[in-house]
């Protein structure tokens, strides 16, 4: 293959020349994502400049959210399989007329901005509400925001009470006080081989050892945990029972009561991340509910009201609620009770109700449209889920994929931003159905996807 190489035609300090070609590549499409960029020494003989210029270029590019550098494999244009769990999480501006698939997002709805709109007016209608959402307040939260949250989440078929809760600022907060508040640097703690990638950017930050564990149809393997166990028991177990992200496996009743037992048995602690929603039907038993003593429980507003809120709960047991307060003091002193208010008057009304029903069923027709449409592919996901898993006929790559669609203005993941360690990503797509604008755009998505997979589209070595 060709390497790629700038244009450095007009006049300018080198390394920002080079990085402005880089971004100029990636906007146009002549670097694709996933695309690796020329080693910097090979670059640097072509355009006569020193490797130093290259490397200072490089690193502007990533800077500036157009790269991404991995130790030991090179550089990476942002958004293909180069790229890793913090790209995965990265805010974008999406093109008009792009169809998002890429993200966890719950499915648009005029009632959200309305019932906030109606709940924010109401508190600043009553001075005595709004002075109070200016004040400090306790680091766990009011009692009466959290006894509302506590009673909301019940109403939602996760049995919570308010003395064990804990107000966070969203799913992302609190799987961050959990680790600053368990684990010290240098520590081992383990997931699901894929996992959520937030958990994986939280690792790496907290200089944690994140390793993962297989899974199979049942989700975590807890033979392979045993067997990690008997060499050096984690520190904590992450889990997300109800429906692994991606894959959408759920673990098994019998396989959360084997985990337990391991958690037990080892003195591991469990974090258990309920923040993609599902219909109580559809979930299992809580793991905080067979192990309380040991076990975190994650929730927060993300998927059934608004991501934007930034509002969650944390389930702590009694031994931790001290430490995990001074932990929430460290990062934030508080979450803003302005939200929090707004949140809780929103759960309490009948609004929230009506919110989650549409929500319900228009999750469970976007699943029918999926099945439909995929017909004869091995797919994997529940009934009302957000997102739908897509192992690729053997043969086929994800990268191919991704940028095949994204050509046709469809956005999806890879598995690459879920994997732990240095296992290789298997080949196969997430689609987030609940993010498409309407059943009409899921429908063009999908009908694109499944005539692609009809007619893959070759790979740009197969070309040459």
């Amino acid at each position: 293959m060709t390497m790629w190489i700038p244009s450095l035609s007009h006049q300018g300090v080198r390394y920002r020349a080079i990085a402005e070609s880089i971004a100029v590549a990636v906007q146009t499409g002549e670097l694709a994502p996933g695309e690796k960029l020329p080693p910097q020494r090979r670059l640097a003989d072509r355009l006569g400049v020193t490797v130093g210029t290259v490397t200072r270029a490089y690193a502007e590019a990533e800077r500036q959210g157009w790269v991404l550098a991995r130790v030991g494999s090179g550089t990476f244009v942002r958004g293909g399989e180069g790229s890793a769990g913090q790209d995965f999480l990265a805010s974008r501006p999406v093109a008009d007329g792009t169809i998002d698939l890429s993200l966890s997002l719950p499915p648009p709805h005029p009632m959200r901005a309305a019932s906030l709109g109606r709940v924010l007016h109401e508190i600043a209608e009553q001075p005595a509400v709004l002075q109070r959402a200016v004040e400090y307040q306790p680091d766990r939260g009011v009692p009466a925001h959290r006894e509302q949250l506590a009673t909301w989440m019940t109403r939602l078929g996760m049995p919570a009470d308010p003395e064990p809760l804990i107000v966070t600022q969203g799913g992302q907060h609190g799987i961050n006080l959990a680790l600053q508040s368990l684990t010290r640097p240098g520590e081992r703690i383990v997931a699901d081989v894929l996992t959520y990638p937030g958990l994986i950017t939280a690792a790496s930050q907290a200089h944690l050892k994140l390793q993962g564990v297989p899974m199979d149809d049942q989700g975590m393997d807890m033979v392979a945990l045993a067997r990690l166990c008997a060499q050096q028991a984690p520190r904590l177990v992450y889990v997300t029972p109800d429906q692994n992200n991606p894959t959408g496996t759920p673990l098994s009743e019998t396989r959360r009561e084997r985990l337990v037992a391991l958690a037990r048995q080892h003195d591991f602690w469990i974090v258990e991340d309920g923040v993609q929603y599902l219909p109580e039907a559809e979930r299992g038993t809580p793991i905080y509910r067979l192990a309380p003593e040991r076990t975190l429980f994650i929730f927060s507003t993300a998927k059934v009201l608004a991501g934007g809120l930034r509002i969650g709960t944390l389930l702590a047991p009694p031994a931790l609620r001290e430490r995990l307060g001074t932990a929430l003091r460290a990062q934030s002193w508080m979450v803003p009770p302005l939200m929090v208010e707004a949140v809780c008057r929103w759960v309490a009304s009948a609004e929230s109700d009506t919110l989650l029903a549409w929500l319900i069923e228009e999750l469970g027709e976007r699943q029918r449209m999926a099945r439909k449409r995929l017909a004869g592919h091995a797919i994997n996901s529940r009934g009302h889920s957000n997102n739908l898993w897509l192992p690729l006929p053997e043969g086929l790559r994800s990268a191919v994929f991704v940028e095949a669609l994204a050509q046709r203005k469809i956005l999806v993941s890879s598995a690459e931003p879920f994997c732990v360690g240095s296992e290789p990503a298997p080949q196969a797509l997430r689609l987030c159905l609940s993010a498409a604008p309407s059943r009409e755009a899921l429908a063009q998505a999908l009908d694109t996807l499944a005539e692609l997979l009809a007619a893959p589209p070759a790979a740009p070595w197969q070309t040459l």
